[in-house]
């Protein structure tokens, strides 16, 4: 099996801190894909720039301490795109993508970190034009392509992907927009959210994300905003999957997929 692990991790340092290289080193991914790195190249040279002994991936924010992504592999890609071409976005540290060709086969996973619009409607509308980049983008790819990735979405597809549907409807995340930009990409670009496939009906046991405001963690009032979103090829070598609370490295859990894949 190939493991495969998508975590928002809040800060590279902040998440150092809590365990979360043991708790890698435990459960043994083979690639795990991080979101919200706020680090720069200074910061985890020689220190964080490889996790349990996998080699980690970086497309790291020009603004300090914000955004960045990475991907930290026991295989070495034959290839690593460091983001996906946006004027405005690429300088935020959204996309890192890991090739791994051979031939006859073209594969890529990729950490992505999609926007929030959580502080207001000038993010909100960068969140928008980021959707409308995104989609055509994946769709070129999977033309050419097998792919998965993995990636705080910062969307709620669906009313049992959040505790409190009813009161959310008019916030970033679960806004309709943001969930038919969703819909649409499922449908017709063909992508396959991985985790209802093999979960299609659960609620409370498939968040991921849990406000620090109040007691939300606590009361698991939650939201599933972590995705793996791959061609349907991959999809169909998804076989189990983990969202792992038994410890906290970050606002968000941790989601494994196990895949009948060999790299």
């Amino acid at each position: 099996m190939f493991r495969l692990t998508s975590l928002n991790l809040n800060g590279i340092r902040s998440a150092a801190s809590k365990g979360v290289e043991a708790w890698i080193a435990k459960t043994k991914p083979d690639c795990i894909c991080v979101q919200e790195v706020k680090a720069q190249a200074p910061d985890v040279a020689g220190k964080l720039d490889a996790l349990a002994g996998r080699k980690g991936h970086f497309h790291f924010a020009e603004k300090k301490g914000y955004s960045g992504v990475g991907a930290f592999t026991k295989h070495e890609p034959s290839d690593v795109i460091v983001g996906f071409g946006s004027k405005e976005f690429d300088a935020e540290g959204r996309w890192v993508e890991l090739r791994f060709d051979k031939p006859g086969r073209k594969l890529s996973l990729i950490s992505c970190y999609f926007p929030s619009g959580s502080s207001g409607e000038d993010r909100q509308q960068a969140k928008f034009r980021f959707l409308a980049e995104m989609e055509p983008h994946l769709a070129k790819l999977k033309k050419k392509r097998e792919f998965i990735l993995c990636g705080d979405v910062n969307i709620a597809h669906r009313e049992q992907d959040l505790k409190n549907w009813r009161s959310n409807q008019k916030n970033s995340g679960f806004l309709p927009e943001e969930r038919a930009w969703m819909t649409h990409l499922l449908t017709h670009t063909g992508l396959v959210d991985v985790y209802r496939q093999l979960q299609p009906e659960t609620t409370d046991a498939c968040y991921t994300w849990w406000s620090n405001r109040g007691q939300a963690w606590a009361n698991n009032v939650g939201w599933r905003l972590d995705y793996h979103l791959a061609t349907p090829a991959l999809a169909e070598l998804a076989r189990k999957e983990t969202i792992y609370k038994a410890e906290r490295f970050s606002d968000h859990a941790p989601i494994t997929i196990d895949y009948e894949l060999k790299l």
